[in-house]
């Protein structure tokens, strides 16, 4: 027997879809605006179809609270079609100010011009890993650099880039938390996700040995990542916002006892010598990034595919582990769990006898699945899992990236 969609799931009318009776979409008002309440029986639709609804499922949004709403364009346009051509090889210039000059925030006002290449923000400057990630992904693409994670989101949005690659966690230094809360501020799409393996290299100027170095500037992260290779080296760390920055100033500044860890790629972009390769403490080092778009992508079954949800939870003994379930009942395997207190009311009173309320805080959990939404497995899921949850939301449904 064919089981339905379970709960009611609020979705914008996007197209027309063939074969979909007037009553299964039911045009309603609630008290948060319009929207349509699905009860498909996904099961009685051809399997082009219901992919089609799996994209309409992933626009899934339960509105937020003041300090989550999504910015929001003056003017919506309507969908593109990314195009791509062939084009010569990227040339990389040695002189810096040719190089492209990162977006801010307050920069993103101008329209952009329609281009053959895709262009595919990234935080930071030319030679940062996320650039790395952006090629690897798109290898004939226009990368744009933008000074913060904010400033790529909003470019999207806006039109002046066709799609975002962000880093979202490392295997060594774990979530990037920023990244995972401007997701749920922002109304942009998961579309794909690019796993690439770090190389730190101990950059200087050239002709300078790495015992002559008093130094080090780099990101944060990247200086955990190599803590006891600078120890040992007996150098000052110093922070920058990125590891390509830090390269660039090494560059620029020209002092012989200055270095910087950065890519291989920033070395041949700045013009400095690598000192030592593979200089992180743990040769392990793999960052997964995520691959943001305007519009959702028609999930499909042909190859591996996983999807990226949100949801808030009832306060009660068990409450986590039923929401759980509906994946381990239907055999979906969880790749990733993630919690993050939620901004706009961290806190929950709970009253409890007549001692007074206790206090608890109050949880988004952001979950990866290994399945896509164009199985029914996946939709009965959500379906189930939309009974338990006071929020859902599903991020997106792409392919898994094997390779690194």
């Amino acid at each position: 027997m064919a089981l339905r969609a379970a709960g009611t799931i609020w979705i914008n009318p996007i197209r027309p879809l063939s074969n979909v009776g007037g009553s299964d979409l039911v045009y309603r008002r609630c008290e948060f605006g319009y929207g349509l309440r699905c009860n498909w029986d996904f099961d009685r639709f051809p399997e082009r179809e219901r992919c089609r609804l799996a994209v309409l499922a992933q626009r899934v949004i339960t509105p937020v609270k003041d300090d989550e709403k999504p910015f929001t364009p003056e003017v919506e346009p309507s969908g593109a079609i990314d195009k791509v051509q062939d084009t010569e090889s990227r040339v990389f210039h040695k002189d810096l100010n040719l190089l492209p000059k990162p977006l801010s925030a307050t920069d993103l006002s101008a329209s952009r011009n329609d281009s053959i290449k895709v262009r595919v923000a990234y935080q930071g400057i030319s030679g940062a890993y996320s650039e790395a990630a952006a090629l690897k992904a798109y290898p004939k693409c226009e990368t744009v650099p933008c000074e913060h994670f904010e400033a790529a989101f909003k470019a999207v949005e806006l039109w002046l880039v066709d799609k975002a690659v962000l880093p979202i966690e490392n295997s060594v230094g774990g979530s990037i938390h920023r990244n995972y809360d401007l997701l749920l501020r922002h109304r942009l799409h998961i579309v794909g996700e690019v796993q690439m393996a770090v190389n730190h290299c101990l950059l200087g100027l050239p002709g300078v040995r790495k015992e002559e170095l008093k130094r080090v500037l780099s990101h944060p992260q990247a200086l955990s990542h190599c803590e006891m290779a600078l120890t040992k080296l007996g150098v000052v760390k110093v922070t920058t916002d990125d590891t390509a920055g830090a390269a660039q100033m090494v560059a620029t500044c020209g002092i012989r006892e200055t270095g910087a860890i950065a890519s291989a790629r920033a070395a041949e972009i700045y013009g400095l010598d690598i000192l030592a390769e593979k200089f992180q403490d743990n040769d392990d080092n793999v960052t997964r990034f995520l691959i943001l778009g305007r519009e959702p992508i028609i999930p499909g079954t042909d190859r591996p595919y996983k999807t990226s949800i949100v949801f808030t939870l009832e306060e009660g003994p068990g409450v986590l582990f039923k929401a759980l379930a509906v994946f381990a009942l239907r055999g979906i395997n969880l790749s990733k769990i993630e919690s993050r207190p939620q901004r706009n009311r961290p806190l929950r009173v709970v009253d409890d006898s007549n001692k007074g309320s206790a206090k608890y805080f109050d949880y988004l959990f952001y979950i990866d699945f290994e399945a896509s939404m164009a199985e029914p497995r996946a939709q009965h899921a959500l379906g189930h899992l939309q009974e338990i949850a006071r929020f859902l939301r599903v991020l997106g449904c792409y392919p898994i990236d094997m390779t690194l």
